[in-house]
């Protein structure tokens, strides 16, 4: 079969079905995953990212090449998590921004397109590192436009292409010391090698398998041990900036004046608090990776450009100590406190949930006490939890209306100088907390942690334990009732119609970003059903989804 041109509908076949063939193979690509840190997610991440970037296209299949190339950047743009997420990203942003203004390209186009993407994912990394996805990519490329120079047919391009990145991906551990101490080749660029071979089978009229291909042979540096778990031969104590820190931030016009954007410049500010970083922005956003051991610092210095959006930390440290088996690592670094020396700053915080207090503790709060609607901390409970912070200024931020007045007393009977910001739910406190400077002082923190509370609508979707009748509803016992800003506005005796109906009333116009934190009860299949309707019904809202992992509430939801 032979192709000389390539127009939208096949290209978007192609992205379709490698993202599917990614999917497929996302497990085995985290098993793989020791470069940058050996966090075991490097699958995932892709997998997510190729994902959002299908679903984008599927919404603009059409003949124009070019447009579909625009969906296919923007909805990688929006949906790329961590290092080789973003960096696969970029490869398709530089490849369909060379595409941009055709309606068919042919082997010549095709290839050239190929080289720009690499071309734009090594501008996009602070230093780039050969032996990963970079050097897969950019081999593979090489040899597209070499092929492309003596055929016009696009599948014998992309034949070679996938030949060249396989042999490349063998390779790796030649040039990352790392891969070769370990036995595996490089997770990303095994990633990409599952999106070729999509791309390849599209373009064949062949469909892949939706279960895994067999993994590696021992010939390319893959043995049945390592490919169990690669991350088991590395020490929780090699990561030297143990936080994942992934954001955007939407430019605000009277932020940008004051400080006017400039991309290299704000990477090179930026490289000072990690590594692994990277930087993509255009004219209304900016999105940054970067492994950091402060990622609290790192958020401070995008607030100055804009609010931040789509925020997601993650300590690799917990995630490698998950995956071995080890003793856990503290959710946070210990800031350094002794009896003699405090700090300047404390956050104390109250949570229910294990993900919520990782979430919590991952932007900056130094102490989370356990609690919530039906267990609220003691006074005692919270003076104790400001004596453990050791610092000469602490925030309190409650989270609930009823824990408000002990936390007033707990400052009031410490020692030291305590500031309550009156939170009243989960999506408030995290509004705060993300609001406080370090590098302010404190009546400032103070009027910029109250005044983000204001900024949060609150919804929750929970159960009814009785019969009761309640503003205005005729509840029934394990009903699922959705709470707005309070007030029981819908009761559903499905869960997920009752968060889609409270959804319905909590969003609006105004709405520019909705926080998902689904409870224990929740499946992970639950809360993609909930965020396609969000994607279906509201297409300008940015969805951020965080396992809260928190009892009684289903759902808890922040709209920004």
């Amino acid at each position: 079969m032979s192709i000389t041109a390539l127009d939208g509908k096949r290209f978007a076949e192609m992205v379709i079905q490698g993202a599917n063939h990614l999917a497929a193979n996302a497990k085995m690509v985290d098993a793989l995953n020791v470069f940058p840190v050996p966090d075991g997610d490097t699958g995932t991440n892709m997998n997510l990212s190729m994902t959002s970037g299908a679903k984008e296209v599927k919404k603009n299949v059409q003949e124009h090449i070019g447009k579909v190339g625009v969906s296919l950047s923007k909805g990688l743009l929006m949906g790329a998590r961590g290092n080789s997420g973003v960096i696969l990203s970029q490869l398709f942003r530089g490849f369909s921004k060379s595409i941009e203004s055709k309606g068919k390209v042919d082997a010549k186009e095709f290839a050239a397109a190929l080289e720009a993407g690499v071309e734009t994912a090594y501008k996009a990394v602070m230093k780039p590192v050969e032996g990963t996805i970079l050097t897969v990519a950019k081999d593979a490329a090489k040899r597209g436009v070499q092929v492309a120079n003596q055929t016009n047919d696009i599948v014998l391009v992309m034949e070679e292409v996938l030949k060249e990145a396989k042999a490349s991906l063998k390779r790796t551990p030649d040039l990352l010391p790392v891969l070769k101490e370990v036995g595996v080749v490089d997770s990303g660029g095994q990633g990409l090698v599952c999106v070729y071979e999509g791309f390849l089978a599209e373009l064949k009229g062949e469909k892949l398998p939706d279960s895994p291909d067999s993994l590696p042979s021992m010939d390319e540096l893959v043995s049945a041990e390592h490919h169990k778990s690669a991350q088991s031969h590395m020490n929780t104590e090699d990561i030297v900036f143990g936080y994942c820190t992934e954001f955007m931030v939407k430019f605000e016009e009277d932020k940008i004046k004051k400080y006017p954007f400039n991309e290299k410049e704000f990477r090179n500010d930026l490289s000072q608090f990690g590594d692994s970083l990277l930087v993509i922005s255009d004219d209304d956003v900016v999105k940054v990776h970067i492994h950091s051991e402060q990622p609290g610092e790192v958020l401070t210095y995008g607030q100055r450009y804009g609010s931040l959006i789509n925020i997601k930390i993650e300590n690799m440290r917990q995630q490698h100590t998950n995956i071995v088996g080890e003793t856990k690592t503290p959710l946070v670094t210990d800031h350094p406190r002794t009896s003699s020396e405090k700090q300047e700053y404390g956050i104390v915080t109250v949570s229910m949930g294990s993900g919520i207090a990782e979430l919590f503790k991952s932007i900056g709060a130094h102490e989370v006490i356990e609690g919530g609607q039906t267990m609220n901390p003691s006074t005692e409970d919270i003076v104790n939890a400001i004596k453990k912070v050791n610092a000469k200024k602490v925030f309190i931020l409650p989270n609930n209306k009823n824990i408000i007045m002990a936390a007033e007393q707990a400052a009031e009977v410490s020692e030291d100088e305590v500031y309550v910001i009156p939170s009243k739910s989960v999506p408030q406190g995290l509004s705060a907390l993300l609001a406080f400077n370090p590098s302010t002082d404190v009546q400032s923190n103070e009027e910029a942690m109250r005044d983000a509370l204001s900024h949060v609508k609150t919804g929750q979707v929970t159960f009814a334990v009785r019969d009761t009748q309640i503003d205005g509803l005729e509840i029934e016992k394990d009903d699922f009732m959705g709470i707005a800003e309070g007030k029981i506005v819908v009761k559903n005796k499905d869960k997920g119609k009752a968060a889609e109906e409270l959804l319905t009333k909590l969003l609006d116009e105004g709405s520019e970003i909705l926080t998902i934190l689904y409870g224990e009860d929740v499946s992970w299949e639950e809360v993609t059903k909930l965020t396609e309707f969000v994607e279906e019904n509201y297409a300008g809202v940015e969805i951020e989804v965080h396992n809260g992992n928190q009892p009684i509430y289903s759902y808890i939801f922040s709209i920004e």
